[in-house]
């Protein structure tokens, strides 16, 4: 077994903590060499300070994860986790996410993951170790999602690490030796952070036309909710709108299949992995988190992002950038303006925006689905908090976009609770049809088959830009003379579900919709860069539009030709050393003759007739001298 690289033991009379004469080991949960049947999950390192290990099991006990560890003597240690009882906002009841720590093979007195309300270090026995390697593991106990952050082993039980917040955030770099500076990638032309279907195609697009660019992702896999990570199927149209070629990138890459919450294979993440990969002007980099924005004069000057399992950081600097995080991160970092919420009926003249403005934006989905068994199958007791009876339960066997949570929330700061929530009611509904449903023959011989543990979020933080698209735009086929990617979904603006909401006041987790039908409708450009940070583009659910005009953006097919928009505008930013609101001013021409050939492979037969949306076709119509036909 290799030994974990992100373990270091220190004499702490050198520690700037106030701890003396004791001896210890900080290991990141993250770092583990061999996994198990644990998860790495990222999501929510921004408010937690981490990522961490999470034991999702759907309810059966995962594989220990394991690394070897050297000890800097031999010596009773006592160990502290890091770690929550995910069930804590809704029940007092002993979570279920319980688990304990192994050290030779040996469980350390102490079961973990099952109090606590929030984040915080918690005891779990003591140890005598030998000075050398020892093998740490994580033994789960329930399949729970048990979650652990970090172990500290020290030898004076009194030298307990610091919570949360930024000495959280130094302990760590201390103990962990992390240098004070990032290593250096280099200079790119583009630099795009996240690697979603928008992330993607703004990469390739500008690669193509010459561009050295850096494309950064949070996760081992590219597609974002597309991915098998989620689920969610592609959608909107390609082929449509003032120019016809924007789209083809998708052909590319696109899964053949739709559908929401089905088998891994269908989202066919190798194809993803391959159509960026073959692009020689692409350096990828997995796993890695932005994490930091450095600026000067309104300009971003360099991105810095985290290895979500080893920590190490490095230093992007760029000409460009691109925010397709689709939370707004890069822009919200750099201090870019944004809204996030609804806005108000007379904010934007909005005749289905609300009266009063407030927070509450689409929710996020945890999907899942079960499978049938040949024999009858098992799940165990589940209640914390959220009670389901005959009256309110989802007699389901599988859930897809309507199972959506955290409308009432903040999509960014609440994050792990929304996520949190979606697999409490799962669990908790599932539950109750195997144990407690009366008539429940039709659930004997199924078994949870998968659970999304990463959230398919809809929409955070959107980023202003020159323009901001808004319902009178779409609704009444406003021109602009900088019309770039069209956009064909309907209005489809999600919101808690009127009978689920009967059932569950305050703690929906289902939504409903109501599609407001519109003609192929072409967004300015201006949409697509920042109108204060002088070099940011943005491509996905993060762009200059409002709650209402988000509701036809967001799908896949659609962001997908955004991304390869600002790659051509990126690649004019480069040519001509100038800015994105300067390709609009100066250069607008230009652009409209690369978004007239596109930068996909021609000619490529469109397979994905699926989940197109119900636009309407658009009879030719002349506005201001242009002709634009469906």
């Amino acid at each position: 077994m290799k030994k974990t690289n992100f373990a270091i033991f220190l004499f702490l009379s050198l520690f700037p903590f106030g701890f003396m004469n004791a001896e210890c080991v900080l290991i990141e949960a993250e770092s583990f060499t061999e996994k198990g049947g644990w998860v790495l999950d990222q999501q929510f390192m921004d408010q937690m300070g981490s990522p961490y290990l999470m034991a999702h099991g759907l309810g059966k006990a995962v594989e220990d994860a394991q690394t070897t560890v050297e000890f800097p003597t031999s010596d009773t240690y006592h160990a502290f986790v890091r770690t929550y009882n995910w069930t804590a906002p809704w029940s007092k009841k002993s979570g279920p996410g319980k688990f304990c720590v192994k050290v030779n093979g040996k469980k350390i007195s102490g079961v973990l993951g099952a109090s606590g309300t929030k984040w915080e270090w918690q005891p779990s026995g003591k140890v005598h170790v030998k000075k050398g390697d020892n093998v740490i593991a994580l033994h789960d106990l329930s399949g729970f999602n048990g979650r652990c952050d970090a172990i500290y082993f020290t030898t004076n039980p009194n030298d307990l690490p610091p919570d949360e917040g930024q000495e959280l955030h130094a302990f760590r770099k201390h103990a962990l030796q992390l240098p004070n500076q990032p290593e250096d990638a280099g200079y790119y032309d583009l630099v795009v952070v996240g690697g979603g279907v928008a992330g993607m195609c703004a990469a390739v697009s500008a690669a193509r036309l010459g561009c050295k660019v850096a494309l950064i992702n949070d996760r081992p896999l590219l597609g974002g909710n597309n991915s098998s990570e989620i689920r969610v199927h592609l959608g909107g149209r390609i082929e449509t709108g003032p120019y016809k070629q924007l789209g083809n990138l998708i052909k590319e890459f696109g899964p053949a299949q739709g559908g929401n919450a089905q088998p891994a294979e269908r989202y066919e993440d190798q194809r993803k992995l391959d159509f960026v990969l073959a692009e020689k002007n692409i350096d990828l980099f997995l796993n890695y988190r932005a994490v930091k924005v450095e600026t000067a004069d309104d300009k971003i000057k360099s991105v810095i992002a985290k290895h979500i399992e080893n920590g190490k950081e490095i230093k992007f600097g760029g000409h460009s950038f691109a925010d397709c995080t689709g939370d707004g991160t890069i822009g919200y970092l750099a201090g870019a303006d944004y809204l996030m919420g609804r806005e108000g009926r007379q904010e934007f003249g909005e005749s289905i925006a609300p009266e009063q403005g407030d927070k509450m934006t689409m929710g996020s989905s945890v999907q899942w689905y079960s499978l049938p068994s040949e024999q009858r199958t098992t799940f165990p007791d589940f209640e914390y908090g959220v009670t389901f009876t005959e009256s309110n339960c989802e007699r389901v066997t599988m859930g897809e976009w309507t199972w959506e949570t955290g409308m009432n929330k903040d999509q960014i700061n609440d994050f792990e609770e929304i996520r949190d929530y979606g697999l409490l009611v799962v669990y908790s509904n599932w539950s109750f049809l195997k144990n407690r449903l009366k008539n429940n023959r039709e659930f004997d011989q199924l078994e949870l088959g998968w659970v999304a543990y990463i959230a398919g979020k809809r929409e955070s933080r959107r980023l202003l830009g020159d323009y901001i698209l808004k319902q009178d735009d779409l609704c009444k086929n406003v021109f602009h003379e900088d019309a770039s990617f069209a956009t064909t979904w309907s209005i489809d603006l999600h919101f808690p579900d009127s009978v689920n909401s009967l059932h569950f006041p305050g703690n929906e987790f289902k939504a409903a919709t109501e599609h407001i039908y519109i003609y192929p409708y072409a967004v300015p450009y201006r949409c697509l860069y920042s109108r204060n940070i002088d070099n940011l583009f943005m491509a996905g659910r993060n762009i200059s539009v409002t709650h209402v005009a988000l509701g036809t953006v967001r799908v896949m097919r659609t962001t997908g030709m955004m991304g390869e928009v600002v790659g051509m505008a990126a690649y004019l930013c480069q040519k001509h050393n100038v800015l994105p609101r300067d390709i609009y001013q100066d250069y607008l021409p230009e652009l409209k003759e690369l978004m007239k050939e596109g930068t996909g492979v021609q000619g490529l037969p469109n397979g994905q007739t699926y989940n197109q949306g119900g636009s309407l076709v658009e009879p030719p119509t002349v506005r201001q001298g242009k002709q634009y036909t469906e």
